[in-house]
């Protein structure tokens, strides 16, 4: 059956609420970016008004009494970036352009093809992919709070001639993500300049998601159906296109919406997807921020109310929780392949231990599509649950969240501290200190620092 939006009712539709499952449980402008949201920790996000997301640095347990900082690793997701392509942009311009012609444009829709000329132009100009301006600050300053956070680790590698090992997926953002965050520990403590040697490419490691270790995971999101099957029961519901209603009624007339509902330009884009288009635009330009003319950002979310930013956020979400991340409850595939990262941090540590090893540290970085599988296996804050199959993932019911799980420069950091032959382990999710899942045991009640042998034994290593 043909939607209809009537020409009397686009206002009653642009001031529908958002469906409950998508506002309740604490849900925060941040949320709405999904992975798109740019890396915040706690101080600098306060500062702008929004909740914590890090650890005040004054706030983190110190090791027990004669224990001392011996190695460092972590696993990272790129800065902030431009969008991968120019597809959103070129949808939206050419819907523009026709209303344009048409005189089907609102007030505030005339200003939409220059703002996304505007910002297609500048993604451009730094690369499609690459990083922006945001993306490198963002490294830089998590380089520096990691060397001051473990002075005497970094003193002691350069003293001692230790190593410094970088490793990336081999994408040119991941890539370029490891040579800023380099860049930023030697301009912190020059000593370290000796330290490094030639950045390595290991995309089985950080690119598994497209390598031969995830064939199988190729193969089940290309044919999956009930995969399929959910993700269209998720989007394509009455929700969605109200909402989608209400994005395109900011920017084209009653009239010319209805005729991107009726389908007369379904060559270019059907009403969801030309809203997502907008949302998605929305999403990648906070981390664009630098490249506004001004510097001071964009404003893509005039195009956009919350409550819509929201409910577009919640569809990227589910899309993420299902091809990538906790999933289905009934099945690890999503996850499973992340195996081989966690081996390589236990390698490290153990390597370290067993003296086999002369890295002070292992800096990893990597995407998305690593990071929230690997939270998943490693039963994360946030990543502990999976939906029951027949049972759609809300943001009610399910505490996963994209920006919080794996934002734009997330990362995931293994601290060593070594007293004798004993070594302690501490772990840091966007450097804010969290417990091991459940079932792994601390030292002592509340202490964020395990044994390495018990973590050895909870996680099933032999």
């Amino acid at each position: 059956m043909k939607r209809v939006i009537p020409v009397l009712s686009l206002g009653a539709l642009l001031l529908a609420a958002l469906p409950a499952h998508a506002t309740d449980t604490g849900l925060t402008h941040r949320d709405s970016y999904g992975t798109k949201a740019v890396y915040s920790p706690t101080l600098e996000y306060a500062r702008a008004g929004g909740p914590p997301s890090g650890q005040n640095p004054r706030t983190y347990q110190q090791p027990p009494a004669g224990y001392t900082a011996v190695f460092t690793e972590n696993v990272s997701r790129h800065g902030s970036r431009a969008a991968t392509d120019g597809e959103d942009g070129d949808i939206l311009l050419t819907l523009w352009k026709q209303a344009q012609a048409d005189g089907r444009l609102t007030a505030r829709g005339r200003r939409l093809g220059p703002d996304v000329q505007a910002l297609e132009a500048a993604m451009s100009a730094i690369g499609y992919g690459n990083l922006s301006g945001r993306g490198k600050d963002e490294l830089r300053a998590t380089a520096v709070r990691l060397e001051e956070r473990l002075p005497s680790l970094f003193s002691s590698v350069a003293a001692n001639g230790e190593k410094i090992d970088v490793v990336s997926s081999g994408q040119g953002r991941a890539v370029d993500s490891g040579t800023v965050f380099s860049t930023a520990l030697t301009d912190a403590d020059p000593a370290l300049k000796s330290s490094f040697g030639a950045a390595r490419v290991d995309k089985n490691l950080l690119y598994f998601h497209k390598s031969a270790g995830g064939v199988d995971y190729q193969k089940w999101l290309a044919s999956d159906r009930r995969l399929a099957s959910t993700l269209k029961s998720v989007t394509d519901q009455p929700a969605s296109h109200r909402a989608a209603a209400r994005v395109l009624g900011r920017i084209f007339k009653p009239a010319f919406v209805q005729r991107i509902v009726d389908g007369d330009f379904s060559s270019t884009a059907d009403d969801l997807t030309a809203a997502t288009a907008v949302y998605n635009l929305y999403a990648i330009a906070a981390a664009m921020s630098e490249e506004s003319p001004d510097g001071k950002g964009w404003r893509f979310d005039r195009y956009i109310a919350p409550r819509d930013a929201a409910w577009f956020g919640y569809l990227s979400d589910a899309e993420d929780f299902y091809e990538k991340g906790p999933s289905f409850s009934d099945s690890d595939i999503t996850y499973r392949m992340a195996q081989p990262l966690l081996d390589d941090l236990f390698k490290q540590v153990e390597a370290k231990r067993d003296g086999t090893s002369n890295l002070g540290a292992e800096l990893r970085f990597t995407h998305a599509e690593e990071i929230i599988p690997l939270a998943a296996l490693m039963r994360l804050p946030g990543s502990e649950k999976a939906a029951t199959p027949g049972v759609d993932y809300t943001y009610a019911d399910n505490p996963w969240r994209g920006a919080e799980t794996a934002s734009l420069a997330a990362n995931i950091q293994w601290d060593v501290f070594e007293k004798g032959d004993d070594y302690l382990v501490r772990m840091l999710y966007n450097e804010k200190e969290i417990p091991f899942k459940a079932g792994c045991e601390p030292i002592k009640k509340g202490s964020t620092f395990y044994d390495l042998n018990e973590l050895e034994h909870c996680f099933g290593r032999s």
